[in-house]
């Protein structure tokens, strides 16, 4: 697809609105982790509960994931970011305001509601808008910019928290939520041709049934969800909320140096997504740079299960390398578009990224039940205090996941970077 000018800087500048609505979404996504002491104590919480409420973002998320694939390509990716920009604002209000734990589990529910659109309407976006030989490139970019808000959510958040109370945040957040979403109604058209007068797309539920099946059924869908699921499910489960209190309480490092090799691994993972996007399509390969980018984070993720205490410049740059590997299941997204309907891209992705977002739901819960079983009575700042051995359970559940990744890598289905798909 070739641009005229005018369409060229329309594309950029919408995708830029959308890019920012993304930042939004990783900062949500892993706010937890920056504040995890303070949610602790505000709600008097144990691990298990606290990984319940950081994890509904990711119940909410992982159930959207095929019925946002299916609004993207009938719908339209400009209504759901609208819509999902002003759930997203009355969830991060509630979640500010929450005078208990169970108000904040609504909030934190609707938060993900609301941003669970974001990333599959932007891929939508891309691949009608740009060039099918620049989709991982132009989705590295967007990954780029969007992990400035993971970013935040590491050692800035949690200085801001500490300094003003992490709730006023939440109700900022939810006003810049606002902000966005009448940006994207204002800015975002669903393709080149549409005009402002357009009318909302039709369509069959009974074709939307057929197609959703044959993306299933596609045996090459199945790789890319597997690489999904293992690499990002990890990283989503720790980084979303544990490598906080983990570097503080397993390695006795200050809040502030934990937060700033959080907010490493995200700047790594933000790096990493363009680095092998645009390696990928630059070698005209998907599978190698897969394979490569998640066995080398299954090995990482080997390193800090092993609990060896590395100098200080060395733990960074172990955490930078984790970010710069996670990347590696952004490559995904692309392998599942690209077997399937190019009319079905929403789908394709949609599927294949929801399976990180199952087994962050699933595991952040899952490792705090695992170290409330060795708990062993103690508290810090509130909260529980877990000694090493007990941690190291906990991370091993992670690195399981991390394993799954690195062995779906080797299914994957070569496509050369262009759209295989062919109708039997």
């Amino acid at each position: 697809m070739s641009a005229a000018p005018h369409a060229a800087s329309r594309r950029w500048l919408m995708l830029g609105v959308v890019a920012g609505a993304y930042v939004l979404s990783f900062f949500q996504r892993f706010a937890p982790a920056g504040i995890a002491q303070d949610l602790a104590a505000a709600f008097q919480t144990s691990a298990a509960s606290l990984g319940v409420l950081a994890a509904t973002y990711f119940y909410v998320y992982t159930v959207m994931q095929i019925p946002t694939g299916i609004l993207a390509d009938t719908l339209g990716p400009r209504r759901i970011l609208v819509l999902g920009g002003i759930i997203g604002a009355i969830g991060s209000f509630l979640f500010g305001l929450a005078p208990s734990l169970n108000i904040a589990l609504i909030g934190r529910t609707l938060i993900g509601l609301g941003v669970s659109v974001t990333f599959i309407a932007m891929l939508k976006l891309v691949a009608l808008w740009f060039e099918e030989n620049r989709f991982a490139t132009t989705v590295g970019i967007c990954m780029l910019i969007g992990n400035l808000g993971s970013v935040l959510a590491g050692a800035p958040l949690s200085a801001l928290a500490q300094a003003t109370g992490w709730r006023g945040v939440f109700v900022g957040v939810g006003i810049v939520s606002l902000t966005l979403a009448a940006a994207c109604w204002l800015l975002v058209r669903d393709r080149p041709s549409e005009s402002a007068s357009a009318p909302s797309p039709k369509f069959d539920r009974t074709v939307i049934l057929g197609s959703l099946v044959s993306v299933i059924r596609n045996r090459d869908t199945w790789p890319a969800i597997a690489l999904n699921t293992g690499v990002s499910g990890a990283f989503f489960t720790f980084a979303g909320l544990w490598a906080t209190p983990f570097l503080v309480q397993a390695h006795g490092m200050p809040r502030a140096t934990a937060t700033a090799h959080l907010s490493l691994w995200f700047g790594g993972f933000a790096v990493g997504c363009l680095m092998l996007g645009t390696l990928s399509d630059r070698l005209g390969r998907r599978k190698p740079v897969a394979i490569a980018g998640s066995h080398l984070n299954l090995g990482l993720w080997l390193i800090l299960l092993s609990g060896v205490a590395l100098p200080q410049p060395a733990s960074y740059v172990l955490f930078a390398l984790m970010g710069l590997t996670t990347a590696s299941f952004s490559l995904s997204w692309a392998c599942s578009k690209e077997v399937n309907p190019p009319m079905l891209s929403g789908m394709s992705t949609s599927i294949a990224n929801m399976g990180g977002f199952l087994a962050g739901a699933l595991l952040q819960p899952l490792v705090g039940w695992v170290m409330d079983l060795g708990w062993r009575g103690e508290m810090l700042g509130g909260g529980r205090f877990y000694d090493a051995a007990t941690w190291r359970n906990g991370v091993l559940v992670v690195t399981l996941c991390a394993a799954i990744g690195a062995i779906g890598s080797w299914f994957i289905r070569e496509t050369r970077c262009r759209n295989i798909w062919k109708a039997h």
